[in-house]
């Protein structure tokens, strides 16, 4: 969906013609129109798309499993992988003991595809979608990076010298607080930071989705709806095929804060 207002806002508010109340008029506006997003995603959500394929039954693990492999199962000699359990229809993931995380990946492997999945999870535990991942959990990372100073759906190379690495905005110190950056990529905001808690709903599930196509890969991300990144990578650095994983991230304590996914599902480009 295209969302050009906030562009067109972003600059007249920075206009210093403008007088006060031409910026009262401007901001209410700019909640107007997050609002209306969020209820035309949350419609969109509620149709389904054609040609995408559940891969997550809601009730079960089936299709997909743990995988102890990945550098953020190995605090203490643990090998487990983390916690992941199914709970209300989701995938609930957590650090089984303090430390030790992992990712749950799928048993099948996608080249070129489409994920969409919904996410409620706590604000502080450190999480990631996983595109083409080997069972290490070398992988092209939408983040979700659900933290202060973190990132949702920047693009990182896990357990590949962080290399690609963009992003186009961080966390402050709270859910609702958004600063722009362009780290990596000249990527516009498509967001304005003071309209983020009008977009994001914090405590209820919202929208992801990655894209994934060639090889060097095209990768693009997108937050119920709105485009917030595409881009390309430089060199060929994974096969063409890998598994769809799920993250909850080593180091810390995250034994008693969760990630949630439900509605997971893929489309093949091929």
């Amino acid at each position: 969906m295209p969302y050009y207002l906030p562009s067109v806002v972003k600059l007249s508010l920075e206009d210093s013609s403008l007088d006060t109340i031409t910026r009262r008029f401007w901001l209410p506006s700019i909640a107007l129109f997050s609002a209306f997003l969020i209820v035309v995603s949350m419609a969109r959500a509620q149709v389904p798309e054609p040609g995408f394929e559940s891969i997550f039954d809601g009730k079960t693990l089936a299709g997909w499993h743990v995988s102890a492999k990945s550098n953020h199962s190995k605090t203490s000699g643990n090998k487990s992988g983390g916690r992941w359990v199914v709970e209300k229809g989701a995938i609930v993931g957590s650090q089984d003991i303090p430390g030790n995380g992992g990712i749950v990946i799928t048993d099948k492997a996608f080249g070129n595809f489409e994920v969409v999945l919904e996410m409620n999870n706590d604000f502080g535990p450190d999480s990631g979608l996983f595109m083409r991942s080997t069972e290490e959990g070398s992988a092209y990372q939408a983040m979700i990076d659900y933290h202060a100073k973190g990132n949702l759906m920047g693009v990182y190379g896990e357990r590949m010298q962080g290399k690609p690495n963009v992003r186009n905005f961080d966390f402050g110190d709270t859910v609702t607080e958004i600063r722009a950056t362009n780290e990596g990529v000249p990527t516009v905001l498509p967001v304005l930071p003071q309209s983020w808690h009008y977009f994001w709903r914090h405590g209820q599930w919202n929208e992801l989705r990655g894209r994934i196509v060639g090889n060097p890969p095209t990768i693009t991300t997108w937050i119920n709806g709105v485009k917030f990144m595409e881009m390309t990578d430089t060199e060929k650095r994974l096969p063409d095929t890998g598994g769809i994983a799920l993250q909850v991230h080593g180091g810390g304590d995250s034994t008693k804060q969760f990630v949630r996914y439900r509605n997971i599902r893929v489309k093949l480009l091929d």
